[in-house]
């Protein structure tokens, strides 16, 4: 049952991609369109993406942008999409990596409750460039596990509808996962796909699935039987061919107790020359009358079974005939439904298992690309305490008069130059050398304050450690992206045959389905074919007062059945077996 719709943001419930838009009040929106269409092709994570992006727009005023929501058109059917999902009491969410700035724009205009999105860092009424938010580095199926987790329902009651790979994993964990005008990699692994522009085709969808549920839980039989019919709407692949291959069997041996009950009777009737003659009668002159009942008006058939309009044959031998052929075709489609079923089974297994290990090689990827993330940050921390000791190492150098003492022997260097490299008048010669000979008198007055020159030691050896520990924790994060890669990649080739195993089976199911529904088409002309055995029996001779043991079975049965009608009526349960006790006797 659908009790969630989920909607990505851009491109799904608006028309366009909200931080394209945002970027031409930058100018950047070339550079961002690049980024948004590698992000939306799974070519680089998302956390990446809209940290790129969002640093792009640094300095953008909020205000503008505020404005540019406001304008961002809806997509072609949005609302009424979403209010027709109301109607239905379905419950509508939001989970988008766009930004709430936008979001409440459209959460206002279409009344939807619940959104999940990222924020923008403001300072001043300008962006820093910064983004904040629960879908920065966690994934949309996160948020979906934690939303469906407070509202009591299951994965399986949700439809998910996106467009792009961060929609992947809250398209294929969910009951229904729809790609609307998606890239080929969502396309791939969705349960259906939507090329229009307009939600109302996505509504459509919807909406059969609610309508093909509600078909599938009404009743077949009685009330028992409507909890078989809801177990095949829930799992009609393991429960349908057990529920109704038990019934089959049961039909066919009413149909033999009715058999044997008649050739019992006729026995019996053959010593009474005048019965004999009337069972001939019967079976060889239909009167008009009977004639007339062989064909009634059309009425509606038992309940939760297909009217039937089987045509019965002119004679009983006939009628028998007929029967023993329904209860081949039925035992033949029966077996068929049975094979399909198997597959199914079969082939949900292999997806389910396919599947579990998906989530294990997805949650190894993920521990990967945190540890990466947590070494990465000690990458961080070493590379500042290693730039902090380099930068006080030079602040040190230059504050124990090291400065001057450079400053000084670039200037004996620069006039010593002078002196060789060009031809000077005596009187200009002789200054440069009294100059150079000054500046070096000052140059042995200078001394290095020791304390400072051992600190600045101390530093350089720090620095040293701290580099060590860059080029050490590099390698180590190095490592564990490769291995981070490597479950990535596995996913992907599970994910592959689990969507093949899963198209398998919905197939399988779709063909024990239409089996079933032939099986019960067959079953109502069966019913046809018993009534008409069971009102034709050879009638009993008044004079004959002593019941057969047949005659007396039948009437222990029927005050059975009488007796489970009235526990029915009370509200008490009824078996698959007391309802063909109900069926034989028509009671009820």
């Amino acid at each position: 049952m659908i009790k969630l719709v989920v909607f990505d943001l851009d491109n799904v419930i608006i028309d366009g991609e909200a931080i394209d838009e945002i970027g031409k009040l930058a100018n950047v929106e070339e550079d961002i369109a690049a980024i948004t269409e590698k992000a939306m092709q799974g070519e680089i994570d998302f956390e990446t993406a809209i940290k790129d992006r969002v640093q792009l727009l640094e300095g953008t005023s909020i205000e503008d942008i505020e404005k540019v929501a406001c304008d961002l058109p809806l997509m072609p059917g949005a609302e009424k999409t979403i209010k027709c999902l109301k109607d239905k009491d379905v419950d509508v969410a939001i989970i988008s990596g766009s930004f709430d700035v936008v979001a409440d724009k459209i959460k206002d205009k279409l009344g939807v409750e619940t959104v999940y999105t990222n924020s923008f860092t403001v300072e001043d009424g300008k962006l820093t460039g910064e983004v904040t938010g629960p879908l920065v580095s966690g994934t949309k199926l996160d948020v979906l596990k934690d939303h469906v987790e407070e509202a009591g329902i299951t994965l399986d009651e949700v439809v998910a509808v996106g467009d792009g790979a961060n929609d992947i994993s809250m398209i294929e964990s969910a009951g229904c996962g729809i790609a609307f005008n998606a890239k080929d990699s969502v396309k791939e692994i969705a349960d259906v796909v939507v090329e229009e522009k307009d939600l109302c085709k996505v509504l459509c969808e919807i909406l059969n699935q609610l309508t093909t549920e509600d078909a599938e839980t009404e009743t077949v039989e009685d009330e028992a039987e409507e909890a078989e019919t809801e177990t095949v709407a829930e799992e009609p692949v393991e429960e349908v061919a057990e529920a109704e291959e038990e019934a089959e069997e049961e039909v066919v041996e009413e149909a033999a107790e009715e058999e044997a009950e008649e050739s019992e009777d006729e026995a019996e009737e053959e010593v009474v020359e005048e019965a004999a003659e009337e069972e001939a009668e019967a079976a060889e002159e239909p009167a008009e009358e009977e004639a007339k009942e062989e064909k009634p008006k059309a009425k509606k058939s038992k309940k939760g079974l297909p009217e039937s309009n089987f045509v019965l044959a002119d004679t009983m031998e006939g009628v028998r005939k007929q029967k023993d052929e329904k209860e081949a075709e039925i035992a033949k489609v029966a077996e068929e439904r049975e094979e399909f079923n198997k597959v199914a089974k079969e082939q949900r297994k292999i997806r389910d298992e396919l599947n579990a290990s998906l989530k294990e090689n997805l949650n190894k990827a993920i521990e990967f690309r945190n540890e990466r993330n947590e070494i990465n940050k000690a990458v961080e921390a070493a590379k500042k305490a290693r730039n902090d000791a380099n930068n006080k190492i030079k602040s040190l150098e230059w504050s124990s008069g090291k400065r001057d003492k450079i400053k000084i022997e670039n200037e004996i260097k620069k006039i010593d130059k002078i002196i060789e490299t060009r031809v000077l008048d005596i009187k200009k010669e002789n200054q440069l050398v009294k100059n150079a000979n000054d500046l070096r008198k000052q140059l042995m007055e200078i001394h290095e304050d020791e304390s400072v020159k051992n600190e600045a030691q101390e530093l350089k050896k720090l620095s040293e450690e701290e580099h060590e520990k860059v080029i050490e924790l590099s390698e180590k994060a190095q490592a564990a992206h490769e291995e981070m890669l490597t479950y990535f990649r596995k996913t992907d080739d599970i994910r592959t045959a689990a969507d093949e195993a899963h198209k398998k089976f919905i197939e399988a199911r779709k063909n024990a389905s239409a089996k079933h529904e032939e099986f019960k088409a067959i079953l109502s002309d069966i019913h046809v074919i018993n009534k008409k055995l069971g009102s034709n029996k050879p009638k009993r001779r008044k004079s004959d007062n002593k019941p057969s043991g047949g005659a007396n079975k039948n009437r222990e049965e029927k005050e059975r059945a009488e007796e489970i009608f009235e526990k029915f009526k009370q509200g008490g349960k009824v078996s698959t077996e007391e309802i063909l006790l109900l069926q034989k006797y028509n009671i009820g």
